[in-house]
């Protein structure tokens, strides 16, 4: 007989997702008021990114160990713990005198803040039947995918209006509210089984080569583009080191009996390509999230505030097209849905790529619209495929690595637009001020226009040369900006493409008995 729990589903899905929305919005609200804690702590903008990196590490260390935690302490015990460190840390936070004790705090935050999302998405896949999983799933993912979205909006508008401690204290009350109705709503299915505390063997070995390789890889990934990559000691030394780890801990762990992150099940079709899938979707979606504002902020002007306006909206597309996601997934292969979804987010930006420095507001807004209906089509269907044939015992071990495999892609994909992006910039100014000589007509017609336009206005006769030509270089890195970016949307646009193949690999959703999926 199919367990079935006690409360509605539906309560018990709101239930998980208020927390879990709360810690993946930490990983961007942050983010516009570093200069703000810089200056209040009496420290320099540089050094404030630890307060970004430093949750990242320990978020990222965390998720795969979570199945872990759960199996040793109980899912729903495991759950709320993190939810109480994620909410005392965040109170703590926002107390911080120093920015070494903010540090601190963060990381105890993103070591609570971490379990969370492998430990919901396990619990709606135990929690829902199969021909409900897909709506579900829809409801996890409105949280995950619109929490980075809004972040920076909300973290903006906290700092300008109260302070940036608020952007910490304001996860105080829903943290309470969710270890309440967590208690009361919540329970561990009869097929999840707890380690026995007497005789336990804990692995060492393997907890610390993850938790090495992991931090190792984020830090090298966050501060790679500050530090000129591996022309610097510091990041090649990490890059070796995460190398060294993560291979080690991976071949360590196929070879234990009882392994920490069971990293056979990447050996399954589905479950193996869809973390592919899901990795790439971080990248799509943290890159174009950082990319897109970076642009209207720089290059067209935009204030923080609208910049994120043209972001926000997305997140209530994504949010109004994932209930139709979740039903379709009721009469479509989920392939289908994520060829599909591949298309509209390639589509969006192809479209982004052909920005240039007169769009209007509209423009951008409905470019970002259409990308997050794209991603909207992606990632419940993912999330489905990866649950696909994956037993029940087996559903936390699941968890936790489709959610580290986003995050990294997150992770990736920030550091590889920001790279690019400079790289292009560069490449396109040297090329364009290769023109800017005296034997070029077009340079020299444009720098007598200029000259003659400054004199009309006033300017002292012997300075209009000088200005003119500066002015002239100016409007040069400018255009040379915006092949940048151009050239970045469209590598992203062809990185959709490239995918298309794998998703044409997937089985059909047709699983065992002990297997949960959605058809």
């Amino acid at each position: 007989m199919e367990w079935k729990p006690k409360h509605n589903p539906w309560l018990i899905a709101l239930t998980v997702t208020l927390a879990t929305f709360m810690e993946v919005l930490d990983t961007s609200i942050a983010n516009v008021s570093l200069p703000h804690i810089a200056g209040n702590l009496s420290a320099g903008v540089d050094e404030s990114t630890w307060v970004l990196t430093s949750y990242l590490v320990a978020n990222a260390i965390i998720l795969p160990l979570s199945a872990w935690f759960s199996s040793l302490m109980g899912r729903k015990n495991y759950y709320m713990l993190s939810v109480a460190v994620f909410t005392v840390s965040s109170f703590l936070s926002g107390l911080a005198p120093t920015l070494g004790w903010l540090v601190v705090f963060r990381i105890l935050q993103g070591l609570g803040g971490g379990g969370l999302q492998p430990s919901e998405q396990s619990i709606l896949a135990d929690t829902f039947p199969k021909e409900k999983l897909g709506m579900a799933m829809a409801l996890y993912g409105f949280a995950v995918v619109t929490a980075p979205i809004i972040g920076p909006t909300l973290g903006g508008w906290i700092t300008d209006n109260f302070s940036w401690r608020w952007i910490f204290f304001i996860n105080i009350p829903v943290g309470f509210l969710s270890i309440y109705l967590t208690s009361r709503m919540v329970e561990d299915p009869p097929t999840m089984h707890r380690r026995e505390l007497k005789g336990l063997h804990i692995d060492y070995i393997g907890i610390s080569a993850v938790a090495l390789g992991i931090a190792a890889l984020q830090i090298m990934l966050d501060k790679g583009e500050r530090d000129d990559w591996f022309s610097s000691h510091f990041i090649l030394a990490l890059g070796v080191i995460a190398l060294v780890a993560i291979t080690f801990a991976v071949v360590w762990e196929i070879y234990q009996k009882d392994p920490i992150i069971d990293f056979r099940m990447l050996g399954e079709r589905n479950f193996g390509i869809a973390n592919i899938l899901m990795f790439m979707l971080g990248v799509i979606l943290f890159g174009s999230t950082v990319l897109l504002p970076l642009f209207l902020q720089t290059l067209m002007g935009y204030t923080a505030t609208l910049a994120g306006l043209v972001l926000s909206p997305g997140g209530l597309v994504t949010m109004l097209t994932m209930p139709l996601v979740g039903f379709l997934l009721g009469k479509f292969q989920p392939k289908w849905l994520i060829v599909y979804g591949l298309c509209v987010v390639s589509f969006s930006l192809f479209q982004m790529s052909h920005f240039n420095l007169l769009i209007d507001y509209k423009t951008a807004l409905f470019a970002r619209m259409i990308q997050a209906a794209g991603i909207g089509f992606l990632f419940i269907p993912i999330n489905t495929v990866a649950y696909s044939f994956v037993s029940h015992e087996k559903h936390n071990q699941a968890s936790g690595l489709i959610n580290l495999a986003r995050n990294l892609g997150g992770s990736v994909g920030i550091a590889y637009v920001t790279t690019m992006l400079s790289r292009y910039a560069q490449e396109h100014q040297n090329y364009l001020a290769a023109h800017m000589t005296a034997t070029s007509p077009a340079y020299q017609s444009a720098l007598h226009g200029m000259t003659r336009a400054l004199i009309f206005r006033g300017v002292d006769p012997y300075q209009t040369l000088p200005l003119a030509r500066g002015t002239l270089y100016g409007r040069l890195l400018r255009q040379a900006s915006m092949l940048a970016y151009a050239d970045v949307f469209r590598l992203m646009s062809f990185a959709c493409l490239c995918t298309f193949f794998l998703v044409l690999l997937l089985k059909p959703t047709a699983p065992r008995k002990d297997a949960i999926a959605v058809h």
